[in-house]
């Protein structure tokens, strides 16, 4: 109980300490692309993770037409 006491008092400090603004800003303001427009968003996650699904699919017949 007095370790997770100190645990939490010295991450306390050490985010206060750290000088960084951006700590307790709004989610996702670090990232890449922006959570305002979900459509666009969804469209970016489709192209993203179907390009990664298809990506052995093209390979293997890339591969067996040559």
């Amino acid at each position: 109980m007095l370790s997770q006491q100190l645990v939490r008092r010295f991450a306390t400090s050490a985010l206060r300490r750290s000088g960084n603004p951006e700590v307790g800003a709004k989610p996702g303001h670090n990232l890449p692309f922006t959570l305002g427009n979900r459509y666009k968003l969804t469209v970016y996650f489709i192209l993203y993770f179907g390009s990664a699904f298809a990506t052995p699919f093209l390979v293997v017949r890339h591969q067996l037409l040559k």
